[in-house]
């Protein structure tokens, strides 16, 4: 049975860099999958019109491409969400939840060193309870390239317990992420291509396979 799967993005980018290919394969095999993007660059905050108009067309493109049943955007403050209430963020984030349902949920992981990843962990966390959102069976953390890696704090570190083998889907992945031009740099920059594809050779050395994306299994209700 095909399910509906919600992958959450304080930023664009987070989701590619995350679990695309993992999604690249639930839309393979026939999954519905919505993307909801937590965060907007203003021109207020610093931005320039025409940076702000580029990660529109970015947006845009990365949703055709991707093949999303919906994109959502909550239209937050970028690298603001620190100075909102939690309570703002959930309520309508929990909107989305309630109009999708979706099956399986991939979000940033709690231990991210960006604090627009922690609280949108935090605020996805509260959506996903049980009595708020029933159809939620599954929610992973995934890891993000120059977020993650920087915690040092051992008792927050990423621990994977669930790989997914992404070796037909690579390419791809690595084809949409190059929308993303503003976001990336040479190596050894961390959101590079070389990296990105570095860390999918390494977990799928984990697992046994020739590329892997990695998550950590928070919930498990089927």
């Amino acid at each position: 049975m095909n399910k509906k799967i919600l992958v959450i993005a304080p930023h664009p980018d987070d989701e590619m860099l995350g679990c695309g290919g993992t999604l690249l394969k639930h839309i393979h095999d026939g999954d519905i999958v919505s993307w909801l993007i937590c965060t907007k660059t203003t021109e207020d905050l610093g931005w320039s019109e025409d940076f702000r108009k580029q990660r529109e067309r970015d947006i845009s493109k990365v949703t055709n491409l991707m093949g999303f049943s919906n994109t959502y955007e909550l239209n937050f403050p970028a690298a603001k969400l620190d100075q909102l209430s939690a309570s703002e963020i959930i309520s309508k984030m929990s909107e989305v939840f309630e109009e999708f349902q979706p099956n399986i949920v991939y979000t940033t992981h709690r231990g991210d060193v960006h604090s627009d990843h922690k609280i949108t962990f935090d605020c996805v966390n509260a959506c996903s309870k049980w009595f708020r959102c029933k159809s939620v069976e599954k929610l992973y953390a995934y890891e993000t390239p120059s977020e993650t890696e920087f915690n040092y704090k051992l008792d927050q570190r990423f621990h994977p317990n669930t790989y997914v083998d992404i070796s037909r889907y690579l390419k791809k992945k690595i084809d949409i992420i190059k929308v993303y031009e503003t976001e990336i740099d040479s190596f050894p920059f961390p959101r590079s291509i070389e990296t990105v594809e570095a860390l999918a050779k390494w977990r799928g050395s984990n697992a046994g396979f020739s590329a892997a994306e990695a998550f950590q299994l928070l919930i498990d209700r089927t």
